[in-house]
């Protein structure tokens, strides 16, 4: 059995997103949302998964949308790469999730809350370890809650769960970690069997049961969304070696003074490596002709 990683957001969407996925969905967030409590009894899935649809990188319908059975809306979404203003993104998604519910100014009153979740293969925040991280409205200083929860922001971020199959102990860790594992599985592992949910979103990952044009469209989502990284990527290392160049230059500058142009053409060719190796010898250099000579 080889199963296709539910990070591909179009996989997510397939796994939990689905006509039969209702079930799924609920234990998946019961797991995460009321730390696996179940709360949540039934939904309905409003954006169903439709393999059909045609997919660009742009595409947003690949966001999972409940409404549970007492009205409350529930907006799931996969993010693989960070992206700019994708903060103000999942706050817009869910505002505007809020407030579409209106047909009339008048209606407000009939309101529902929102609860977006948003799952990411990067981590948002460096202050803090704790792998699930809810936010509602708080009163800044004395910390109290205000609006009675009409909007919370819920983040799991992946690359902080460590925990390995033997010691996975909550529903949340498991089901964290069968998104985040289950492209590395031969089968599925017992622990995870256990819960029919979890077996049930393995069986729809499995990619004997999809059709040909469905593994299709997931690995050119893979490969589309492995690009967007990569450029992501490229721009950091850019960017670290911008920060590398200006810092060398700096250090130069003031040993030696202005440098030539034949000389600062030498120090931008360089790999990160390089540069990180110049900054350590330019300590012993004694002249420019030392520089010139490291260069050379």
């Amino acid at each position: 059995m080889r199963f296709i990683s539910p990070k591909i957001d179009y996989v997510f969407k397939k796994i939990f997103g689905s006509k039969e996925s209702q079930t799924i969905l609920i234990s998946f967030l019961n797991a995460i949302i009321y730390n696996g409590e179940p709360i949540i009894k039934s939904l309905t899935i409003i954006n169903p998964y439709n393999p059909g649809q045609v997919l660009t990188l742009k595409d947003t319908y690949l966001d999972v949308k409940a409404v549970l059975a007492d009205g409350e809306i529930v907006l799931i979404e996969m993010q693989v790469s960070s992206i700019t203003g994708f903060s103000k993104r999942v706050l817009y998604n869910m505002v505007k999730g809020y407030v579409n519910q209106l047909k009339t100014a008048e209606d407000y009153i009939r309101l529902k809350p929102v609860i977006a979740v948003t799952i990411t293969d990067f981590i948002l925040f460096d202050e803090t370890q704790q792998i699930i991280n809810q936010f509602v409205f708080q009163e800044k200083t004395e910390k109290f809650e205000c609006l009675e929860e009409e909007l919370q922001l819920i983040f799991i971020e992946l690359p902080k769960f460590h925990k390995r199959l033997s010691e996975l102990e909550t529903l949340a860790d498991k089901w964290i970690y069968f998104i985040k594992e289950a492209s590395s599985f031969d089968n599925i592992p017992p622990s995870l069997g256990e819960v029919s949910e979890i077996e049930s979103a393995l069986n729809l990952a499995n990619q004997a049961g999809m059709t040909p044009e469905e593994l299709e469209i997931a690995d050119r989502r893979a490969m589309a969304l492995q690009d967007e990284r990569g450029k992501l990527t490229y721009a950091e290392e850019i960017g670290r070696k911008k920060e590398a160049i200006a810092l060398i230059m700096r250090l130069l500058k003031k040993r030696f003074g202005e440098i030539d142009t034949k000389t600062i053409s030498k120090i931008e060719n360089l790999t990160i490596e390089e540069l990180k190796n110049l900054v350590e010898d330019s300590l012993d250099f004694n002249n420019i002709t030392d520089l010139e000579n490291w260069l050379n």
